[in-house]
């Protein structure tokens, strides 16, 4: 196990990555082991090249990579064939041993009054996704509750020439083809405060609850309140929010984009579905289920162009399924064989050598195995979404 920085090999990296590389299929291999649609010796050959040689556990290691990344594959292999159970006990603890400096690191950034970063709290490779495992896998640990009363600093707002700012925002660009000066505030589910949302939303519902949680949920959810937009294909929010936008008040975006997990509506919605029911708050879950709906309609999922979980069907699919299972609103079920067929229809835009969960066909993979079972995935492998 590496706590330092080391060089890796080019497939050391590749085997490690949950978003794109043998991480990822080895969960499909392992979710389909478990509900009978493959075999183990798949399973076990795929953990072993996810595996294979030194894992990473320096301080850049997060949820889709290094080892919270193989701790949370080896977790859902020990569901079904307990030969992996000895080697998740150690890696919880080097997990364990990694959320404290990475919360400590932060801490120290807070009190210097900088901005954050994706790479701190984010889910993909941030405290938030590490948070998530921490649910997932270790709930009564008392280092998960100095994870979500981090997450709860993180609504406290900031500073900066004269701007009040929220305390999540960041100083870098969202991606370098789409320059924010100044930094922004982000949305979405993976990099934004969609994440914060559903982390503290599920602790809330499986009683996790530290001080000020409630009152960081209500902050999220008025937030999105305020920048909600309305347009006649249902409501939608922006990516991120810029220093000039929020001077002004309004995004520049002036039309919804696609329906994704990632950044659009339906994940945005299912995290206010989740915080909604975890405050038992009735008028904001059947708001966020109205949301839900409506991003399965057909106008809206002729946006989505492609297959993946990240930006495409299965993202929404994924999202849908677990929605509907906790709804009120029958709607949202009802679409589901539509969103399904879709989502066949996309397979066919899978690139042959796109690996992993985000964008690959493991992710794919793994969401047809949902549409073909009556129960949910068996491996809990959509943790890693926050999703449930």
């Amino acid at each position: 196990m590496n706590t330092d920085p080391v060089t890796l090999t080019t497939d050391e990296v590749a085997g490690q990555s949950l978003a794109t590389g043998t991480a990822g299929t080895a969960l499909l291999h392992i979710e389909r082991a478990l509900n009978g649609s493959g075999g183990w010796a798949s399973a076990h050959t795929h953990i072993r090249q996810a595996a294979a040689g030194p894992i990473d556990a320096a301080a850049h290691a997060g949820l889709y990579y290094g080892a919270p990344a193989i701790d949370f594959v080896l977790h859902a292999a020990a569901a079904g064939h307990s030969r992996y159970r000895s080697t998740t006990t150690t890696l919880d603890r080097h997990v364990l041993r990694l959320t404290h400096r990475r919360l400590t690191t932060a801490a120290s950034r807070m009190e210097r009054g900088e901005a954050a970063t994706f790479g701190e709290y984010d889910l993909f490779y941030g405290l938030t996704g590490i948070g998530a495992l921490l649910l997932h896998r270790m709930p009564g640990s008392e280092i998960l509750a100095d994870v979500l009363r981090y997450v709860i600093r993180l609504t406290e707002p900031r500073h900066d020439d004269g701007l009040e700012l929220p305390g999540w925002w960041v100083a870098h660009d969202p991606d370098p083809t789409l320059p924010t000066p100044g930094g922004h505030a982000n949305f979405g589910m993976a990099h934004g405060i969609g994440g914060l949302l559903a982390l503290l939303a599920l602790a809330t519902s499986r009683s996790r609850v530290v001080e000020g949680q409630d009152e960081a949920i209500e902050c999220l959810q008025v937030w999105f309140d305020r920048w909600r937009q309305d347009s006649a294909d249902g409501p939608w929010w922006p990516q991120w929010v810029t220093r000039e936008e929020l001077r002004t008040g309004r995004p520049c975006r002036d039309s919804p984009g696609r329906p994704s997990w990632c950044y659009g509506a339906i994940g945005i919605a299912r995290a206010q579905q989740l915080a909604a029911i975890a405050t038992d708050d009735s008028t904001r879950r059947e708001a966020a289920e109205k949301v839900l709906a409506t991003c399965l309609s057909d106008r809206q999922l002729h946006r989505i162009t492609e297959a993946g979980l990240c930006h495409g069907m299965a993202g929404v699919y994924q999202t849908a399924y677990r929605a509907a299972r906790d709804a009120r609103n029958p709607a949202i079920e009802q679409r589901l064989p539509v969103v399904a067929a879709a989502l066949t229809r996309h397979t066919a835009t899978v690139r042959d050598d796109k690996t992993g969960l985000l964008t690959g066909g493991a992710g794919v993979g793994l969401v047809l195995e949902t549409t073909r079972h009556a129960t949910p995935p068996r491996s809990g492998w959509d943790a890693c979404l926050l999703i449930t």
